[in-house]
């Protein structure tokens, strides 16, 4: 059975953000950092070579496959700047009507630019999305 090809690593976050070469989203990215800092209470760390996560969780489908995956992310990418919100978004409808503008892929929040999205309200969808993990995971 094949593992995860996107796996903690010790390379540095500095120098990844020091890669980016869009300012305004190397920055946004710097901003989500520290709040995911703030939440989970744990640093940030390299999954493969372009997601930043924080803290873990452990994971076991039916098909017997497991393992242990990030329980929040950001990733600077090209066009937008990926904030992976592993809980989902259909248990915080209330939240996202209030976000700003955004799009949605199943567990990835895409926003164009940070200042597209209201700060205090995004803090709260991670803080929930975070708090949901690690009720329905226990270490």
């Amino acid at each position: 059975m094949a593992g995860a090809k996107t796996l903690p690593s010790d390379a540095s976050v500095e120098q990844y953000l020091l890669s980016v070469e869009n300012d305004e989203r190397r920055e946004d990215t710097r901003a989500v950092i520290a709040m995911m800092e703030r939440i989970t209470c744990h640093p940030p760390v390299m999954w493969g070579n372009s997601v930043i996560g924080f803290d873990t969780y452990h994971y076991k489908y039916a098909s017997g496959r497991e393992g242990e995956w990030m329980v929040s992310a950001v990733a600077p990418r090209k066009v937008t700047l990926t904030i992976y919100v592993m809980a989902g978004f259909d248990r915080f409808s209330d939240l996202m009507g209030k976000l700003g503008k955004y799009k949605t892929g199943s567990s990835c929040l895409y926003l164009t630019k940070l200042s597209d999205a209201d700060p205090e309200v995004l803090e709260e969808l991670i803080t929930a999305s975070v708090s949901y993990m690690r009720e329905t995971y226990q270490k």
